[in-house]
């Protein structure tokens, strides 16, 4: 029996539950590519191929919202989808570009970065809506988000004339904190909906276009600075939450002393 959209009450075609998986293909389309492309030491092909990954998986569970197409098979296709292109190829390329040369250290830790994509995932499915957090927050880091961490590294690093493999610890830190954040109780906003562009539509559009501009002026710059504000904006947000709580105990304490 089809399930009829919300919208209108009619029931969405069968090629209508064509597009999402087609999206959700060039998806994994695009983490294969750079998979091939890091194995190969192409590595800038290998981080720019993770980025467009990162659209069309963006781009697949909305069109599947918006059509009223979402499905059991979708949402599993999308999860093996998201573990090759945000968990496999981000740790083959991490491993090529910077952890090769630190022997079992490097690939225990490619590995911990997989296997911690894979735990992500497997949360974010069973618990869904119903986890400990609003529809407003992710709980742990967003493996999109990681991997376009490692990509935009790389990139960075490239467009300061770093050029082939590289040797530095940072990079062994970053994928093991990458690693740990995905797995943590670290909330961080998901911007599924942002109530101020629905308010101030016209200023929203503006703010789009400026942020699209900045991009564009430097983007391996300035990818890496969008990306990395977000990976720090959780551990800051969650110290913070635990110093307000702290100082609400302290003040507690010191009413019930009096």
């Amino acid at each position: 029996m089809k399930t009829p959209t919300a919208k209108s009450g009619r029931t969405p075609r069968k090629s209508a539950y064509l597009l999402p998986n087609l999206l959700t293909s060039a998806s994994l389309f695009a983490g294969f590519y750079s998979l091939v492309a890091a194995i190969n030491g192409s590595f800038i092909p290998a981080a720019w191929a993770i980025l467009v990954s990162g659209i069309f998986d963006g781009l697949d569970g909305r069109v599947a919202r918006i059509t009223g197409t979402t499905s059991k098979f979708g949402l599993e296709y999308d999860s093996l989808a998201d573990l090759v292109a945000f968990g496999v190829a981000p740790g083959i390329l991490a491993f090529t570009w910077g952890l090769q040369t630190y022997g079992r250290l490097g690939w225990l830790a490619g590995f911990l970065y997989v296997a911690t994509t894979a735990l992500r995932l497997a949360r974010f499915n069973t618990l869904g809506s119903s986890g400990p957090g609003s529809k407003d927050f992710f709980i742990g880091l967003p493996c999109p988000s990681a991997a376009a961490m490692v990509a935009t590294t790389v990139l960075l690093c490239h467009h300061f004339g770093i050029l082939g493999p590289v040797r530095h610890y940072g990079v062994l830190l970053l994928v093991y904190s990458l690693s740990f954040l995905m797995v943590s109780n670290v909330r961080y906003h998901s911007f599924k909906e942002v109530r101020w562009f629905n308010q101030h539509p016209f200023r929203g559009i503006i703010a789009f276009l400026l942020t699209m501009v900045i991009i564009a002026i430097e983007p391996k710059v300035t990818l890496f600075l969008i990306f990395f504000a977000y990976v720090f904006s959780g551990p800051l947000l969650h110290s913070l939450s635990l110093l307000r709580s702290r100082k609400k105990e302290a003040a507690v304490f010191e009413e019930r002393q009096l």
